[in-house]
C-alpha cells in the first residue's frame, strides 16, 4: 500500500497548502495521495478494513482468508 501511495503522491499535481500542513506533523503518503484526490477517503476505510481483516485471518493461522483479504484489499488500487 504505501508504495503504491507514495507512487501516487510523487506522480500526483501539487495542491495548494492546506490547513493540516502547519499542524506540526508529518504527511503521509497515505494523506498526500487523499489530499491530492488520488483516493477517496471511502478507498482508505475499505482497504484498511480489509488489511485489518488480512491481519486477523493471519492471526488466527487462515492462508486462504489473508491471502483473500489482501487480494481485496490490492483490488482497491485497480479501481
Amino acid at each position: 500500500m504505501d508504495a503504491k501511495l507514495r507512487a501516487v503522491a510523487i506522480a500526483g499535481p501539487g495542491a495548494p497548502e492546506g490547513t493540516a500542513a502547519t499542524t506540526h506533523r508529518q504527511p503521509t503518503p497515505r494523506s498526500i495521495a487523499t489530499a491530492e484526490g488520488a483516493f477517496s477517503q471511502e478507498q482508505v476505510k475499505v482497504f484498511e478494513a480489509n488489511m485489518a481483516r488480512a491481519r486477523e485471518a493471519d492471526s488466527a493461522n487462515d492462508e486462504n482468508a489473508c491471502k483473500q483479504a489482501i487480494a481485496d484489499a490490492e483490488r482497491i488500487f485497480d479501481q
